[in-house]
């Protein structure tokens, strides 16, 4: 396949689009590795705390023949005692019926949970065993909690959820309040349900908002939801059930999930309930595995401590995103050794523009890389997601080494050199349409894997740059080129332009696709001149 070199004004586009993707993974890296000044929480303590033990890999509540030891419940309580005042759980099964008791050796309170779904039998073992539990230990039971967003999931009815839990108040001692938790949202689509109750739990994630807030604004959003929640309830206590913020996962307008925001929104949430002295419970103590295949990544990085049960964050003093931000551009310089030794050989050019270009292209696919097995370290669980993972990484390495040879010496020179395989174009335009699909038609729990596409798709807009093909592209790449930008424009709309990932996500596939919209454009214009002149003759 042949090439044509382009203008002066495409080589200095080429160099400046290798040195932005530098100086965007040297910036990258150096922004999370700084350390951030926060408010600091009022104290280490907090009322109350979600606790659900299920953070070792295959744990899951959904297995309902997994019990967790009383001997492990009892490690928990026993650390858990030292910072929290009380625990809530959701459930009766997987053992945890046993909390209360253990519960009560260190002087803790229980905010104990019934869960509740739509089989019948279930909801009635559950509701014998939580009846049992609190009448074994009254003076532990701070509420009982009878279902959990059963409105939300629509397992139940209204009238049948308020029959159940009518039915643990008549089985319980009258100084064991009983209630309902349920998003905010639903208290006021259903106010009904306070009549059952003897206090209101509530709900309130502003990452998980119809609108989802941004962590600095999140506390003045929980403020004007709990006080609205009051004005609708007069003479109820509102509690806040659940609150908090992810550590990682995909952005939501301009709700990012960060270890830093993380400690933002809990730390200005402390201070907040502290003046106001309300009812609330944190979600939750530890960061939970299983629920990544809920929600995605950003499910399983909910907690305060992380699946090993080691702090996240400090409650006082600056907070750094990533204390080994450093590891990012020492892999910059390993990509940018590589891609010199690789696109080193054999060259058939000479002069320090190529090694120049060599070393830029290898820094940045060397972060690029980086960020991406940062993410992975996140996202995947199983054996078979690090498979996958790995081997697309590698094909987008390998792909990035082969144009940045290409193009430094291009950039060495001005000589004519030929693209590689169009099949390997094929394969990442492929995989880019295949993932634009996914992320337009179901893209809520879906993360953004930039590290991986930014490597093939700016190497081939750099390339783009530089080379004009002469020979049309595959109608199959001519069609991804055109239904790729087209579908990357979805999540833009969905998440209202607010969402800076998402416009990078656009720019990654015009980034790949407008080099075959000019070749296919080139194409016809051959064509074109062709006919023109076989008329004239």
């Amino acid at each position: 396949m042949s090439s044509k070199p382009k203008s002066v004004a495409h080589y200095s586009l080429a160099w400046l689009a290798l040195i932005l993707a530098t100086l965007a993974g040297l910036a990258w890296w150096w922004q999370i590795g700084r350390p951030v000044d926060l408010p600091d929480a009022p104290s280490a303590r907090i009322a109350c705390v979600s606790y659900a033990p299920f953070r070792k890999p295959g744990e899951t509540p959904f297995d309902r023949h997994f019990v967790i030891t009383p001997e492990r419940i009892d490690e928990d309580l026993r650390a858990l005692s030292q910072r929290f005042d009380c625990v809530r759980t959701y459930s009766q099964s997987n053992g945890l019926a046993a909390v209360p008791a253990i519960a009560a050796r260190y002087h803790m309170q229980v905010l104990m949970g019934i869960w509740l779904g739509n089989v019948p039998k279930i909801n009635d073992v559950e509701i014998e065993q939580g009846v049992a539990t609190a009448n074994a230990n009254p003076k532990v039971i701070r509420g009982i909690v009878v279902g959990n967003e059963v409105l939300l999931r629509g397992d139940l009815s209204p009238k049948r959820l308020a029959e159940y839990i009518r039915r643990v108040r008549a089985a319980v001692p009258a100084s064991i309040p009983v209630t309902y938790a349920d998003v905010w949202e639903n208290w006021l689509r259903y106010p009904q349900m306070a009549s059952a109750v003897d206090f209101v739990t509530i709900h309130i994630l502003p990452y998980w908002e119809n609108n989802p807030v941004a962590a600095i604004d999140a506390v003045q959003h929980v403020e004007d939801v709990y006080t609205r929640i009051q004005h609708t309830f007069p003479g109820k206590q509102v509690m806040i059930g659940e609150t908090g913020w992810p550590s990682e996962g995909r952005l939501r307008r301009s709700a990012e999930p960060s270890l830093v925001d993380e400690a933002l929104y809990l730390r200005s949430f402390l201070r907040y309930a502290v003046q106001v002295h309300m009812p609330y419970n944190v979600i939750e103590t530890f960061d939970q595995p299983w629920k990544r295949q809920l929600e995605g990544t950003v499910g399983g990085y909910w907690g305060i401590f992380d699946s090993d049960a080691k702090p996240k964050f400090p409650m006082l003093g600056p907070v750094t995103e990533d204390p080994q931000w450093w590891l990012g551009w020492l892999a910059g310089v390993m990509g940018a050794a590589a891609f010199a030794v690789a696109g080193g050989r054999r060259r058939s050019w000479h002069g320090i523009r190529g090694w120049l270009a060599l070393l830029l292209a290898g820094f940045a696919a060397g972060t690029s890389a980086a960020w991406q097995l940062r993410q992975m370290m996140f996202a995947c669980q199983w054996w078979w997601e690090w498979l996958i993972s790995a081997v697309c990484l590698a094909g987008a390495l390998a792909i990035a080494a082969a144009l940045a040879r290409r193009i430094a010496a291009h950039l060495a020179d001005h000589h004519d050199h030929t693209e590689p395989s169009q099949w390997w174009r094929y394969c990442a335009m492929f995989a880019l349409v295949l993932y634009d699909i996914l992320l337009a038609f179901n893209g809520r729990y879906m993360d953004f894997p930039m590290g991986l596409f930014c490597l093939p798709c700016v190497a081939y807009g750099v390339f783009g740059l530089l080379t004009r093909e002469f020979i049309m592209p595959s109608t199959e790449q001519r069609f991804m080129a055109c239904v790729g930008p087209l579908l990357a424009i979805a999540p833009v709309v969905q998440e209202v332009g607010m969402n800076k990932v998402t416009w990078l996500w656009l720019g990654l596939n015009l980034a790949i696709a407008v080099p075959v919209w000019v070749a296919w454009r080139h194409h016809h214009a051959v064509r074109l001149q062709s006919y023109q002149a076989q008329t004239a003759d």
